[in-house]
Parts: C-alpha cells; structure tokens; sequence
C-alpha cells in the first residue's frame, strides 16, 4: 500500500512538472480530445437523453398524485444539471476512455515501449500521460453540457408531448427553479471527474504488472477504482460546492 502511494503521489509531481517545464505539445492534446471527447459523445448523449426520459417519466407519476405536474420539469432540470448528468456521464467515459488508457499504456509498458521512449530521450509523461490528463480535463465539461442538454430536452419532449403536461408552465417552473450554480455545479465536477478518470487510468498503465493478465487486471482497476472514486468524490464536491456556490 505505501509502495502504491508513493507511486500515485510520484506520477503526481510528474505531471505537475511536466504541465510547468515539459516539453509537451499542443497537437497531442487536440488528439486526445478528439479521441476522448468527440468520440464519446454518442453514448454520453444516449446516457444523458434515456435519464431524462426515464427520471422525468418517475418524477411525473408521483407529483401527478398531488396535482403537481408542471413541477416535473423543474426536478428533470435540476437533478440533471448538478448530480445525474455529471455523474452518468463520468461513468460512461470511465468504463469507455479510462479503460482504454490502462489497456494502451500497459500493452506499451508489457511490451517495453514505454522503455524505448526513455532510451529516446522523451519523458513517458509528457508523451504519454499529460495529453491524456489535460484533454479528459478539458473534455469532460463539454459531455457533461451535452448529457445535460440532451437529458432536459428528452424530459421536456416526454413531459409535453407524452405525458399532457402544460408546456408554459412547465417551462417557467423549470427556468424558475434553475439556477446558474445548478450547471456550474455539473461543469466543475467535470473536471474533476476528467481529472480522475484520466490519472487512474495512466497510473493503472504505466504500474502495471507483465503480461496479458496484469494488463487486464489494470483495465478492471480502472473503471472500478473511477466509478468508485467518482461517487466518493461527487458527494464530496456536492457538500463542497453547496457552500461556495
């Protein structure tokens, strides 16, 4: 365990360092954003659409019992700007990009590549991880508006159009009620979750065992300690960013 310490609060420094005096590149983030962020938008927006669509229909069946329906929307919007659409959406790019880091970096590792680079005088992390940490960080927020957006307008159309529920006032009740720390919320989380995502899974890769079975233990380590450590840190910053905000 302290030897695991040591390692995670190591790689930390590294990256720390490498952000302020490597020699890292642009062009390598942009691609890592385009494989981190663009890709994943199909299944962040699927995510984020089908929660709204299925918190709103669970919402809407019980306030329907006070005559509370044009409320409906207002309980989509909220709970899907500051907690599900932060959330969700983190645990789909963890399952889908963290784990894929841990795969390319251990197969690199196992294969000794990562050695290659040294002997080449390139510093692993500003290769390797840097890019992968900032374009996640960055990335993040953006999938996280889109998962919001696309989980509000899901609830919206399904309130209205399925469910009979009166449009204007749902609409002024769900602008009411929402308030601009709401979204701040689920976009500083993002980054947290980016941060998260992408350390775990360099770290899980560059410290992982040899052979085929290490690199998949450090691919299951990944998506398990991020879906983990996100919860553990989405309540943290909820009781965090409630004070401040």
């Amino acid at each position: 365990m302290l030897l695991g310490l040591k390692q995670v609060w190591g790689l930390l420094l590294e990256v720390v360092y490498a952000v302020l005096h490597g020699s890292w590149k642009v062009s390598d983030i942009v691609a890592q954003i385009y494989q981190i962020g663009v890709r994943s938008q199909s299944v962040v927006m699927v995510t984020g659409a089908f929660t709204g669509l299925v918190l709103t229909a669970q919402t809407y069946f019980q306030f329907h019992k006070f005559g509370m329906d044009t409320l409906t929307l207002a309980v989509n919007s909220v709970a899907m700007c500051s907690e599900l659409g932060p959330v969700l959406a983190a645990l789909m790019v963890a399952g889908r990009v963290g784990a894929a880091m841990a795969a390319e970096l251990g197969t690199m590792r196992v294969s000794e590549q990562i050695d290659a680079l040294r002997t080449l005088n390139t510093h692993p992390v500003d290769y390797l991880v840097l890019p992968r940490v900032a374009a996640t960080t960055i990335a993040m927020p953006v999938l996280v508006c889109e998962a919001v957006a696309v989980g509000i307008f899901g609830g919206y159309t399904l309130g209205v159009y399925g469910l009979g529920i009166d449009p204007i006032y749902s609409w002024a009740n769900m602008v009411n009620m929402t308030h601009v720390k709401d979204l701040m919320t689920g976009i500083i989380k993002g980054f947290f979750f980016g941060g998260l995502i992408s350390f775990t899974g360099c770290y899980k890769g560059l410290f992982c065992k040899n052979g085929a079975q290490g690199v998949g233990e450090a691919t299951t380590d990944t998506v398990v300690i991020s879906s983990i450590g996100i919860l553990m840190l989405n309540f943290c910053l909820t009781l965090i960013l409630s004070k401040i905000l």
